[in-house]
């Protein structure tokens, strides 16, 4: 373990101890004298002893062994600070080891024990979360952004066994200890990362011996319900990064820009383990900040100014619509010669793959992205916290249609089943053969890519899965999401892979909030939503169901005007601000009566919306509307 300054630790026999494991809440690096907590008289150097060269026998680790050990892992674009897959590697063995000595605690170490860590987005990240993978534990990645409060639910829900933190959010992590928590952890507060630090020679691949029960845990975003923890095993883990591997052909030539949040599924297994099991480069840019994602995209098709600037060109791009509406928004403020240079950087022979997930991609959005980017056309994805990415748009332009998500990922089986009749809508029978109507079903899936269960919540991990009758032992999970299956002529024809073929999926929203019944008939919210947002009036939209005597719900949108729309006088509108009959009369040509808004509330600012561009419409409804 040289290489390094080693922080004093408590012994792993201390630990062990059940008379004292209690009372040891806090285990504390302490650098230039900082003061020691009521814990520091039990605190005793960890025994040096040197690296372990072995990593788990699992597809993530062999790929990490097999990998060319001089290519670039991860660059901090900010500072420049880079490691090769072979720091990687030594780094990973060093932390797992760590972590084995400071909280193992019996024969079984940490094996299914839940590891909680608060972590920026960088280097630190990765090598934490694949040492508590190598180590058969449970990867439980905490936002930096949430209050202690909201912190303090999770610990507690998922009785995490040890608290991991770096050096920025030590204080953090310090407070949440100090909230009272259910099970005291164990508290590692960890120097960051020097580059070239740990060595290792050969690494060995070592069989478990059992069935491993590591995996990461996730907490929904909670914009129905209260956040549940989703246990997605290692094997789901690395099923989904197959998946996506091979639909989406990452390679060891791709560079893949950082933006994303790393307690969802989206930054995690779609932006760091599918990446890392490729061999690519993540290069982390965060916070996010839209002149220097400008920039550095830019950056290689500019002339050179400073020896630190990258001359490696952004190949992948993968991001919420939030992301691009704010990049679309500030593109004109930028100078001309960086305007033309990123112009060029996100062109379809440059950035060869750019996706919008997490939120529905307004039309207005992928069209000017489009324009801007000389016809490079965001690709669409449908996926979940509990799933990871399920459905997708293919690589070939013809294969990504406006308002669809796709077709099914490698591995991943999906059905609809119709949510008037609970009947399979098999292929063939997406129209009603009464009304001719399109039918809607809630999306159903199985395959090796499920999660495991809710964590402590056996109710709701059994309501959530349905049996199949024919196949007893493979149950089909119910997301809640609806949507229709429609076949588009131009597009399914396989030249994207074999799994993209047939109808397509277009997503209607989620059953418990985006699909309206009012007057016997269904709207979809995003339907209508899509509508909105292509007026150039609005800004934002959410639209959401209110309770109606008559009608028994009623259509009603909340929106955010473009700034010259917002006050009377002068401005687009003459005299008065643009308001409810103007919506309906620009309108009227693209959606049936029964669909049209009824109401209409003008917020100033923004819709609140979560970490991923999710807006939480109960809350909303709540706040906005007072119901």
């Amino acid at each position: 373990m040289s290489g390094r300054t080693l922080m004093p630790l408590l012994s792993r026999g201390s630990i062990a101890s059940p008379s004292r494991q209690h009372s040891l809440h806090t285990l504390l690096a302490w650098r230039c004298g900082a003061p020691a907590s009521r814990s520091r008289s039990l605190v005793t150097p960890l025994v040096r002893r040197s690296i372990s060269t072995s990593l788990p026998n699992l597809p993530l680790f062999r790929a990490l062994q097999d990998h060319d050990q001089s290519n670039l892992a991860v660059v901090h674009s900010a500072s420049a600070r880079s490691f090769t897959y072979g720091n990687l590697v030594a780094d990973v063995l060093q932390a797992k080891e760590r972590l084995l000595q400071s909280a193992g605690g019996g024969k079984d170490g940490l094996s299914g024990e839940r590891v909680a860590f608060l972590a920026e987005n960088s280097y630190d990240y990765v090598v934490t979360l694949l040492s508590i993978l190598a180590s058969d534990a449970i990867a439980l990645p905490l936002s930096p952004a949430f209050p202690v409060g909201e912190l303090k639910y999770i610990m507690d829900n998922s009785q995490a066994k040890v608290l991991l933190a770096t050096e920025k959010y030590a204080a953090k992590a310090q407070e949440l200890v100090k909230a009272g928590l259910d099970r005291e952890p164990v508290l590692d507060i960890k120097e960051k990362i020097k580059v070239g630090a740990n060595n290792t020679g050969s690494v060995s691949l070592e069989d478990i011996g059992v069935e491993s029960r590591g995996g990461m845990m996730l907490y929904t975003s909670g914009t129905t319900n209260r956040p549940k923890g989703v246990l997605i095993p290692q094997s789901a883990l690395t099923a989904q990064a197959t998946s996506l591997l091979q639909a989406w052909n990452y390679t060891p030539q791709d560079r893949l820009l950082h933006l994303l949040p790393l307690h969802h599924i989206h930054g995690t297994v779609n932006a760091i383990v599918t990446p890392i099991l490729a061999g690519s480069s993540i290069e982390f840019m965060f916070p996010f900040n839209t002149d220097a994602v400008w920039t550095r995209l830019a950056a290689p098709f500019l002339p050179q100014t400073s020896p630190s600037t990258s001359r490696s060109k952004i190949t992948f791009l993968t991001a919420v619509p939030t992301i691009y509406n704010r990049l679309l928004t500030s593109f004109p403020n930028l100078p001309t010669p960086t305007q033309e240079a990123a112009r060029k950087a996100i062109s379809p022979e440059n950035l060869r793959l750019n996706i919008s997930g997490s939120a529905a991609l307004p039309t207005p959005t992928k069209k000017a992205w489009s324009d801007l980017s000389n016809g490079n056309v965001l690709l669409e994805r449908y996926g979940m916290t509990e799933v990871g990415m399920a459905i997708s748009c293919g690589l070939d332009f013809t294969d990504r249609v406006d308002g669809s998500v796709g077709w099914p990922l490698p591995s991943v089986e999906a059905r609809l089943v119709d949510t008037e009749t609970n009947e399979v809508i098999n292929p063939g029978e997406e129209l009603d053969t009464t009304t001719g109507r399109e039918r809607e079903g809630e999306i159903q899936l199985r395959g090796p890519t499920i999660f495991k269960e809710y964590w402590a919540n056996d109710k709701a991990t059994q309501e959530s899965f349905v049996p199949d009758e024919t196949d007893p032992k493979r149950p089909w999970f119910k997301t809640g999401d609806v949507a229709v299956r429609r076949p588009v002529p131009t597009a399914g024809h396989g030249t994207s892979g074999e799994w993209a073929q047939g109808p397509m999926y277009f997503i209607q929203g989620r059953r418990s909030v985006d699909i309206i019944k009012t007057g016997g008939e269904k709207v979809s919210a995003l339907e209508v939503e899509r509508e909105l947002l292509s007026l150039p009036q609005i800004a934002e939209a959410a639209v959401v169901g209110l309770p109606s005597e008559q009608w028994g719900q009623k259509v009603a949108a909340i929106v955010v005007l473009r700034p010259e729309y917002r006050t009377s006088g002068g401005g687009k509108n003459g005299d008065k601000p643009w308001g409810a009959m103007d919506m309906r009369r620009a309108l009227k040509d693209r959606l049936a009566g029964y669909k049209m808004p009824q109401e209409m509330k003008v917020l100033e600012g923004v819709i609140p919306r979560n970490a991923m561009g999710k807006v939480n419409k109960k809350m909303l409804v709540k706040e906005v509307f007072g119901i």
